[in-house]
């Protein structure tokens, strides 16, 4: 037998000769072996621990009584506003941390062991975000729980399962991104530093925070086409009431268009990287 013929058998087998089975089994392995590290350093989970905490009551107690009052009804009133937008904001923050986490991964040698392995490529990073979802969802159950005690009323329980739905599909689309940077980018500080050049201007130049209506004209127009306000409108209709197809539909086609984009060039990416 040739070199050539044995060596599918020897070394790494090509992802088009992994059966879908085993890409879910190698997927599930992964997630188990992140989840494993997550137990061995829990400090890899302050940030959704504290960030909806610190967000929660510095945006209630600061902001909440001046733009309450816009709102027509004070700082309860804005508790209603920006819990909604808030778990907006949620989905787009923890989406960075895969790109650095993905990337320090790459810096410490993982990734290489990993390439060696016959596992499938896009199993590696399927993994990796099953695991940020789950880190996702632990941050939005604790910023739901410290909006109820500063005061946010849940009258619609299906709606607010449909907006955390609704949250965690756009923010895994987003993670196609930011592991797309994890890639290409040399180090971590690197991605965090993007992500932040990205994340500002869309999370302050949304309706997360405060009604679009004050905001000077070209700025309100930005918003308008800005999927971080379609995504908080459409969780504030889903969870507190409202208008919801239009920004709910916008929602799914930005997570759809991202996704058919940024997964293909992230998986090419891992792939191709040296």
């Amino acid at each position: 037998m040739s070199a050539a013929t044995a060596a599918p058998a020897a070394g790494v087998r090509p992802d088009a000769r992994i059966s879908p089975r085993a890409h879910l089994r190698h997927t599930g392995a992964l997630v188990r072996r992140n989840l494993l590290w997550i137990r061995q350093d829990p400090e890899s989970m302050f940030d959704a621990v504290l960030f909806p905490v610190v967000f929660t009551l510095l945006f209630v107690y600061v902001f909440g009584g001046s733009i309450g009052q816009s709102l027509g009804g004070g700082q309860e009133a804005y508790v209603q506003y920006i819990v909604p937008g808030l778990m907006a904001m949620m989905g787009m923050n923890m989406s960075q941390g895969v790109g650095t986490g993905f990337n320090q991964d790459f810096n410490t040698g993982v990734m290489d062991r990993f390439r060696s392995l016959p596992i499938g490529r896009g199993s590696v990073l399927f993994a990796k975000i099953s695991v940020e979802l789950v880190r996702m969802l632990i941050a939005t159950s604790i910023l739901l729980v410290v909006g109820v005690l500063v005061g946010f009323d849940i009258t619609n329980w299906p709606g607010l399962f449909a907006a955390v739905g609704l949250s965690t599909v756009f923010g895994s689309a987003l993670m196609w991104v930011f592991l797309t940077l994890g890639v290409v980018m040399k180090n971590a500080q690197s991605v965090q530093a993007m992500g932040f050049l990205v994340l500002m201007p869309l999370q302050f130049g949304s309706s997360i925070f405060a009604p679009p209506q004050s905001m000077p004209g070209w700025l309100r127009n930005f918003t308008e086409y800005n999927p971080l306000s379609a995504l908080a409108d459409s969780a504030r209709g889903l969870m507190v009431g409202g208008p919801v197809a239009h920004d709910l539909w916008m929602v799914l086609a930005w997570s759809v268009g991202i996704t058919v984009v940024m997964a293909p060039v992230a998986i090419h990416k891992f792939r191709t990287k040296t």
